[in-house]
């Protein structure tokens, strides 16, 4: 199969453009705590990283016997997260310069994101990124979240473009296992070190196992367009 000359583009959000999930820990322990689950930790939230938020609320529900409806709890996190957020999200300088030489490039790009619409749009607001990412597609808008691959497909579907055509960035296990279902091939930058071995991270076309700390711009866009290249 030949590659596309100018494949599309799938970036993650959380974790992968913006650092973010600080503030969406701060969330869950702040509805946690609504609820009489006080000791939510940092370490039992990176299991819910690259989860969609829907999927995660649904799952807390469960473990902890909270009567409210997951709707509910979910209108209530994404409360927390855009209070939190304050309009915008810090951008990783690196992505930012790859999501800048991408749109030069005039590729087609999309964010793919397990966050909600409003989350989405308040990450990126009043970044540099806001302009140049107009498509956004939340897992709120598909049946299943990642690691299933619907979220992927839909954004491959808006911009009329097949999966295989598609090139995903991701930062955790669920998202770069969700690139795979969908028949996509994955760059992945780990959010948290020790994901560089995880089997499905470790999977990828391309991994940088330093996460952003070690992120080549260069070498991603040349892997993105020409992958045989940098292997």
């Amino acid at each position: 199969m030949s590659l596309p000359a100018s494949p599309a583009v799938l970036l993650d959000l959380d974790g992968t453009l913006v650092d973010s999930e600080p503030h969406y820990f701060t969330a869950t322990r702040l509805l946690l705590a609504e609820h009489g689950v006080p000791d939510f930790s940092w370490e039992e939230h990176t299991s819910f990283i690259g989860i969609g938020t829907h999927e995660t609320v649904r799952t807390l529900r469960e473990r902890y016997g909270i009567a409210a409806p997951a709707a509910e709890l979910l209108a209530r996190k994404n409360a927390h997260y855009l209070r939190l957020a304050g309009g915008s999200s810090e951008v990783f300088p690196a992505m930012r310069r790859l999501v800048e030489l991408l749109h030069a490039a005039c590729l087609p790009l999309a964010v793919a994101s397990g966050s909600s619409p409003a989350a989405i749009d308040a990450a990126l607001a009043g970044t540099p990124l806001d302009g140049l990412l107009p498509l956004r597609v939340s897992a709120e808008e598909v049946a299943r979240g990642k690691p299933e691959p619907d979220v992927l497909l839909a954004a491959a579907r808006r911009l009329d473009v097949t999966p295989a055509d598609c090139v995903v960035l991701e930062d955790a296990p669920p998202g770069v296992e969700a690139a795979r279902r969908a028949g996509m091939r994955c760059l992945a930058v780990p959010y948290l070190a020790h994901w560089a071995t995880d089997p499905a991270v470790a999977s990828a076309g391309l991994v940088f196992a330093g996460g952003q700390r070690e992120f080549d711009v260069d070498r991603a866009y040349a892997w993105i367009r020409e992958p045989g290249s940098v292997l």
